[in-house]
């Protein structure tokens, strides 16, 4: 939550670190300046999967091409330009040579107010399910997937996860050829893979690499961050995409780039199958992802603070913070515990230990090594579940009531440090407000903190939605919020 948090509020981790653009299926993202029952992956594959025993390239390719997927996005928004064809993607980026809002021919005029995106996916199972990046949906209200034999589906989605920027959609039709899923584990940096995709609209490209690094993470990308690094050629439109080793598997979702340019650089990154497969098995079966959860504020080490706390190396995770009645406070974790070890692995940073613990089943009991003055022992928690940091109430003014337009989030105990609150996170944190409605005239705002509607608390976004879908159309709302740690009482009128 706190990345897509990041996001609305215009900040992005790791700013001075890579002094590049990071380039997002046609949208950059500039770190400074310079982008169930039985799942589906389950069903009896009556088709031919898509896999080769042989590893020549060109078997490869034939064999999974068909099953790597076009998806073409409408999205409506208030006061937008639409591109002319999907190179103008491009064009329209604010960090573009032409700078927004010109084009290649000048400036754009204003068109109606809906505009496209165009991504990859990648068909998983023989009955129409296919995984993509949650940017390539979000936000859209049609959705069109296009096979390699020009068949065209309207898609739904199925789940979408912004933390892994991961997302499953749907289309009505069976036989389809598909990937069968590899085990990123056994990757090895400088060993081969494909990647597959629709660059600038360029259906079924195919384009070949090397693994050039494994565990990337602090990319400020997602939340949860365990990339594959490739020089494979990924572009604008690659989104989505596959990426495959040499024996047809998909080994990863072909996500960003760092790039000064907007365009392929050397330097592109995939969410593993490892982290992909059961985000799309928990969305499938629940539509929703259910992930483990310790209740501690973590940061990674430097050599200053490894002395200060005894330590001998700057590894593991130092706990910053612990939230209240979490299940770290309850197994006795303390704040200023070094986290070196988790279930047997060594925790060398924070990023280590976030991904090793919301993969752990809800319910484990995980033993932990921790150094505490200097002492190594060992503590048991028993892992909980993270709280879903789902939004509500839609951006839609056709929602006839003050609330309209707004959308929210569950406040956790990092977002609301980010945000300067003390004490106990308690309450829901707005993300965006339509521009023009009822909230925005009032003056409510992105990072705003809402305590309570109508002198009722509000505790979580069940509060929340349980209170907004109970006001009338001609009912005003009075607001208690945390703007930045000053409270504020704001009336919005119907």
């Amino acid at each position: 939550m706190s990345q897509l948090l990041h996001r609305h509020l215009g900040t992005i981790a790791g700013a001075v670190v890579l002094g590049a653009a990071l380039f997002l299926g046609g949208e950059y993202l500039t770190y400074s300046q310079a982008a169930g029952p039985a799942t589906p992956a389950a069903v009896s594959p009556s088709p031919p999967a898509a896999t080769v025993s042989a590893p020549g390239f060109t078997e490869v390719a034939k064999a999974v091409t068909p099953a790597v997927v076009n998806i073409t996005s409408r999205i409506a928004r208030k006061h937008e330009r639409m591109m002319r064809d999907p190179m103008d993607e491009f064009f329209r980026s604010p960090f573009s040579p032409f700078g927004f809002p010109f084009g290649p021919e000048g400036p754009m005029p204003p068109r109606e107010p809906h505009r496209g995106g165009m991504g990859s996916g990648v068909i998983v199972s023989p009955d129409g399910y296919i995984i993509t990046n949650n940017h390539v949906v979000d936000g859209a209200n049609e959705l069109m997937v296009t096979l390699t034999d020009k068949r065209e589906f309207k898609a739904k989605i199925i789940g979408t996860d912004p933390k892994t920027d991961l997302a499953v959609v749907k289309i009505d039709a069976s036989n389809l050829p598909y990937v069968r899923w590899g085990d990123s584990s056994k990757l090895q940096v400088g060993e081969y893979v494909l990647a597959i995709g629709n660059p600038f609209g360029l259906n079924s490209t195919v384009t070949l690499g090397i693994v050039s690094a494994l565990g990337r993470g602090h990319m400020g990308i997602t939340q949860y961050e365990d990339f594959i690094q490739t020089d494979a050629a990924i572009n604008p439109g690659n989104s989505g995409g596959a990426l495959i080793n040499t024996a047809g598997e998909l080994v990863g979702i072909n996500t960003a780039i760092v790039s000064q340019t907007g365009g392929y650089q050397g330097v592109g990154f995939a969410v593993p199958a490892s982290m992909a497969k059961p985000v799309y098995e928990s969305l499938v079966k629940t539509g929703k992802v259910v992930r483990g959860y310790l209740g501690v504020a973590i940061q990674d080490l430097t050599q200053d603070l490894a002395k200060s706390f005894g330590l001998k190396q700057a590894k593991g995770a130092l706990v910053s913070s612990i939230a209240e009645d979490s299940p770290a406070e309850r197994a006795g974790i303390k704040q200023g515990d070094v986290i070196v070890a988790y279930q047997g692995q060594p925790i060398d940073d924070s990023s280590v230990l976030q991904r090793e613990v919301t993969r752990t089943p809800v319910g484990t009991k995980a033993t932990l090594k921790v150094i505490r003055d200097g002492r190594e022992q060992e503590v048991t928690v028993t892992v909980g579940e993270q709280a879903e940091t789902t939004k509500v109430a839609s951006a839609d003014s056709s929602a006839e009531n003050a609330l309209a337009g707004v959308e929210v989030q569950s406040l956790d105990l990092q977002t609301a440090r980010e945000l300067g609150l003390r004490g106990k996170a308690q309450g829901v944190v707005v993300v965006n407000v339509e521009p023009d409605s009822l909230a925005d005239r009032a003056g409510l705002a992105q990072g705003d903190v809402i305590k309570e509607i109508n002198r009722q608390p509000i505790k979580s976004v069940r509060d929340y939605e349980k209170i907004v879908s109970n006001l009338k159309k001609d009912e005003s709302a009075l607001l208690l919020i945390n703007r930045r740690g000053t409270a504020l009482f704001i009336t919005i009128k119907a």
